[in-house]
């Protein structure tokens, strides 16, 4: 049996599983352009609809629970139902909301932030990570009075910041500049030949979107020193690294960024971002000060995402329970790893902590370039096999944990992924 008459075996009975979900997605087609308003979600040949979620469970319309290893695409960090998270929104809907006026817990959530990354001596909040890295571009550019950005293959900074290998037509139109991940030489060849008019230099210390690639150190340090030595901004798109440590991978790296561009999980599950960086930078938007440069957004102190994500940080996400989590996904992985050697097929699972993402390639992956051989039909089975098992993953292999998770959720998903390696053996070949 050939791979494809596999997958399409796999769809047939995917279609069998979920007939509600079919129908949901036949009726939002009618009202949103292929039944969905965030593209990530849609899932060939339609996708499952969720009714409901309860710790690090999610159940969809047909009834099928799966242990949600997607986590909202690491948004999901503290599960669906903390009680921590849930007494600070319940009392925010007893003492109301959309205020129109600032709020305790919008400095409350600002000082949480700032005492956990040194490299943040001011904040701004956003809706998501998205605006927070449309700010810090544009702040960036206005401070330096240059246009150019550096950005890197394999890069994702929000819908309209996305730098896979087909260029979007939404990308937003500043001048970027493409520079190869973790490759020096190609790199400071562009940062030199570019330097008179570069704004600054944007990087996701891991490329999450990319596949859980992570930069490594090396790379990081070589980057901040050529910023440094030429006065050029650098920033870091923490947005989904920033659970990785208690002051994210800066932090575990020992590497202070000019800006940070934040958001996912920090709002404790309700929309989130943020920027913020060096003082001199940040004052720029003071009010107070002649010339300052006005920051609108009527979410930005959104109550709920302040509550929230205010709990959460002070009483759950400690920096402890952030070091071991991420303990846990390296063990996880390792062992992950360890199956996957024994398929009949390439596969490997690479990231960081407890962010990880399945590849069907042999090689190291140190960038986009590397997973031009990845078996992406292998990695589509892998999907369907892994909804089969009770696993709720990515599309795109991703697979990221959460706190509610214990033994017996990384046991299921280990036993999936064995069972998959034993049931396609052959397959790839």
């Amino acid at each position: 049996m050939t791979i494809q008459s596999t997958i399409d075996e796999a769809k047939s009975r995917y279609a069998v599983a979920h007939p509600k979900s079919l129908m949901q997605h036949q009726k939002a087609a009618r009202v949103m352009p292929g039944g969905n308003t965030r593209t990530v979600l849609h899932s060939d040949p339609f996708p499952i609809t969720l009714a409901s979620a309860e710790g690090c469970r999610v159940t969809s319309i047909d009834g099928q629970t799966y242990v949600d290893f997607l986590g909202e695409y690491t948004a999901g960090l503290y599960g669906h139902s903390d009680p921590v998270l849930k007494a600070a929104v319940q009392r925010t809907l007893d003492s109301g909301w959309v205020r129109g006026g600032h709020i305790e817990q919008e400095e409350q959530l600002a000082g949480l932030i700032c005492a956990r990354f040194p490299s943040i001596a001011q904040i701004r909040f956003t809706n998501s990570g998205t605006e927070a890295n449309l700010y810090a571009f544009s702040v960036a550019r206005a401070v330096s009075g240059k246009n150019k950005i550096v950005v890197f293959e394999g890069g994702y900074h929000g819908g309209v910041f996305m730098f896979r290998e087909a260029k979007s037509p939404l990308t937003a139109p500043f001048a970027f500049v493409r520079a190869p991940y973790n490759d020096w030489a190609g790199t400071e060849a562009l940062l030199n030949a570019n330097r008179d008019d570069l704004a600054c230099v944007v990087i996701e210390p891991m490329q999450g979107s990319g596949g859980c690639i992570a930069a490594e150190p090396e790379f990081l340090y070589q980057l901040r020193r050529w910023t440094e030595t030429n006065g050029t901004i650098l920033v870091f798109d923490e947005v989904m690294t920033s659970r990785l440590a208690s002051g994210g991978l800066q932090g575990a790296y020992g590497i202070t960024p000019d800006l940070t561009t934040l958001g996912k999980y920090i709002g404790g599950g309700f929309s989130f971002g943020a920027f913020g960086g060096r003082a001199d930078i940040m004052e720029r938007f003071n009010p107070l000060k002649p010339g300052y440069i006005a920051h609108a957004g009527t979410f930005n102190n959104n109550v709920f995402t302040m509550s929230a994500g205010a709990a959460g940080l002070s009483k759950v996400f400690t920096p402890q329970v952030a070091a071991a989590l991420s303990e846990r996904g390296e063990q996880l992985r390792a062992r992950l790893n360890d199956i996957a050697r024994t398929a009949s097929f390439a596969m490997q699972f690479i990231g960081v902590g407890s962010l990880m993402n399945v590849h069907m390639v042999q090689e190291p992956i140190r960038s986009i370039r590397d997973l031009a051989a990845s078996n992406l039909q292998l990695r589509d089975l892998f999907y369907f096999d892994m909804l089969e098992q009770g696993i709720w993953p990515a599309r795109r292999g991703m697979l990221n944990l959460s706190l509610p998770m214990g033994s017996a959720e990384f046991e299921k998903l280990a036993n999936a992924v064995a069972h998959f390696v034993d049931k396609r053996r052959g397959l790839g070949t």
